[in-house]
């Protein structure tokens, strides 16, 4: 265990950051599955929908720092081809 004043701090800055970037991750799971499950039933409309909601949600765990800019270019350019393949 830390001794020193601010590295007892840093450890409980970095459990407090951990718990926020889980839960976005978790979050932004959450509406990427979305996605797959209404690609999956045929359902263009709700695809759609899922799609826009899934991308704000990536969007934002980019600005907060959770995933790389990149990254999240990525996994929008793969969902957003995956919906407009269902035509």
């Amino acid at each position: 265990m830390a001794n020193i004043k601010s590295a007892k701090k840093r450890i409980l800055v970095a459990q407090k950051n951990a718990e926020r970037n889980k839960a976005i991750r978790s979050r932004v799971k959450t509406y990427v599955k979305k996605v797959y499950t209404a690609v999956e039933s045929g359902d263009k409309e709700a695809a759609a929908a899922a799609l826009k909601n899934a991308t704000v949600e990536l969007d934002k765990a980019a600005s907060k720092g959770v995933y790389h800019k990149n990254t999240t270019s990525r996994k929008i350019s793969r969902l957003t081809l995956m919906v407009n393949k269902m035509a």
